[in-house]
């Protein structure tokens, strides 16, 4: 059976938009992922050819993988993409690869660039006042009785995870260490044990998680992103 014309000409369109959205099912935002295949899709438009298509292409590819990835594998430091910088600054880079591969379709690429900020300043307002996400401290161990939750005040919210079981206090700590917070100084209120770690390339993105122990096999987690 003959292979179609079609399919012989965009194969690679396929392959790649493919290999995209596996990339994008790590993200650790669904609307994150799916906002990061955008630019791979405009790509797809705009190549002038199957050797640019494919050689850009993959440069697209590479950027996603490097703005998603990292985070769902709960790294840190100042190479790892923030979660914000996904809707700009991954957007903004792509546009500029995208532009210099395909030296056309600048006003497409433009209005990437626009949505992209607009998007970014969408999940702010979203973000303002909203409890945060997971940010490595949640689900918790699996080894411990765990209930999360939430609390609000001054303008701010934070989460709060109750764990209980075997050694709950150091369990916790070790958790957060295996997910690349570091010590920090403890809380001026509390005492308690206090975790941080940094993620941005551009915008630093700075959450601390603080240990607070209730007796040897319980303790109480409260994380909050500065």
């Amino acid at each position: 059976m003959p292979i179609p014309e079609s399919f012989r000409t965009h194969w690679w369109r396929v392959a790649l938009v493919v290999a995209a959205v596996v990339v994008a099912c790590f993200s650790t935002s669904p609307f994150a992922g799916l906002f990061g295949l955008v630019p791979i899709l405009v790509w797809c438009s705009l190549a002038p050819s199957r050797r640019t298509g494919l050689i850009v292409g993959m440069v697209l590819l590479a950027l996603l993988a490097w703005f998603v990835l990292p985070g769902a594998l709960d790294f840190a430091g100042r190479w790892v993409p923030a979660p914000i910088e996904v809707y700009w600054l991954h957007t903004t880079l792509a546009a500029v690869v995208c532009a210099i591969g395909a030296r056309r379709g600048f006003l497409r690429l433009f209005l990437l660039v626009v949505a992209g900020f607009v998007v970014t300043g969408g999940a702010l307002f979203a973000a303002y006042e909203s409890p945060p996400a997971g940010e490595g401290v949640a689900p918790g161990p699996a080894q411990l009785r765990i209930t999360r939750d939430f609390e609000c005040g001054s303008h701010n919210c934070w989460g709060v995870l109750e764990a209980t079981g075997d050694g709950a206090p150091e369990v916790l700590r070790e958790y957060l260490a295996e997910k690349n917070f570091t010590p920090a100084p403890p809380s001026e209120i509390s005492r308690g044990s206090r975790f941080c770690r940094s993620t941005g390339l551009l915008v630093d993105h700075e959450v601390c998680a603080e240990v607070r122990p209730r007796g040897t096999d319980a303790a109480q987690v409260e994380w909050h992103v500065n």
